[in-house]
């Protein structure tokens, strides 16, 4: 356990009146429940275009599961052995534990996303069996809490540093929760399997989740959005080849980032799209 208390996470339910505690500073990675890469600490608050972006995504998002009939999130999903009823919930509990990230930075806790990965995991289980009423409240509540825990973090705290799960050394500066939770929006949005597809991001949307995911790739490339007019580099390794062009839509491109579909509308000229990383 790294020093210093960390707080239980604060949910809608239960909130801590606990003291404040030296905030956790350990640089680190994790790879879910939008956390892709580390921050450096001295992080600078979020852009407002990130925000905007956020609460745009968010009321779509909102939307559409207001519009789902109790059958209808009983349906699959488009992620494996979760229904669109897991990933509301999932959606749900993800706010309320970034919520709780946000909440700890404030006062100088370190507060953890979830209790464990297990509880996590349970927590979901649990939800999703719930009523739709009760699903589109919570999604709502916690969007709503989401959006006024971000307007209470001062300056100098953006760059405290969380925790996904106690015990975890991978960690996460306050500055990368509203694009961890943009991605998480976005990308599950799509994968309830509705009318709403990746098509549908705005073009700063996709930009934003291309460029926040083109580490994902196994090996160098050049990413084009022909969309936006842009190149890019992306992957990791230690070749000082430039490597293969992978070209399509912005939106194309993040899908593909993610770990998502055979690379549907991308073309690139090696004849072979690099590998990417599960999501």
């Amino acid at each position: 356990m790294a020093k210093g208390t960390v707080f239980e996470p604060v949910t809608r339910h239960r909130q801590s009146d606990r003291r404040r505690r030296t905030l956790l500073a350990i640089c680190g990675d994790a790879r879910h429940d939008g956390v892709v890469s580390p921050t450096e600490l001295g992080a600078r608050p979020p852009s407002p275009a990130v925000l905007e972006h956020l609460a745009s995504a968010s009321r779509s998002l909102v939307r559409t599961v207001d519009s789902l009939a109790e059958e209808e999130l009983r349906a699959p999903s488009l992620l494996p052995r979760w229904s669109r009823a897991h990933l509301v919930a999932h959606l749900a509990l993800n706010a309320e534990g970034l919520t709780s990230v946000l909440r700890g930075a404030a006062l100088g806790a370190a507060v953890p996303m979830y209790r464990s990965p297990e509880a996590r995991d349970s927590d979901i289980e649990e939800l999703a069996t719930r009523d739709a009423s009760v699903l589109r409240d919570r999604l709502l509540g916690s969007v709503t809490e989401l959006s006024e825990a971000v307007a209470t973090v001062p300056a100098d705290r953006w760059s405290a540093r969380a925790q996904r799960t106690p015990g975890n050394r991978a960690t996460f500066a306050a500055a990368d929760v509203p694009l961890m939770r943009l991605r998480e929006v976005a990308l599950h949005h799509a994968d309830l399997d509705m009318p709403f597809t990746r098509a549908d991001w705005t073009p700063g949307v996709a930009e934003l989740l291309a460029e926040s995911l083109s580490h994902r790739v196994h090996t160098p490339c050049t990413l084009h959005a022909h969309d936006l007019g842009r190149t890019w580099a992306a992957g990791e390794g230690d070749s000082v080849s430039p490597g293969p062009t992978v070209s399509g839509t912005a939106a194309d491109l993040a899908w593909w980032l993610s770990g998502r579909g055979g690379g549907d509308g991308l073309d690139t000229d090696s004849g072979e799209l690099p590998r990417t990383g599960a999501w």
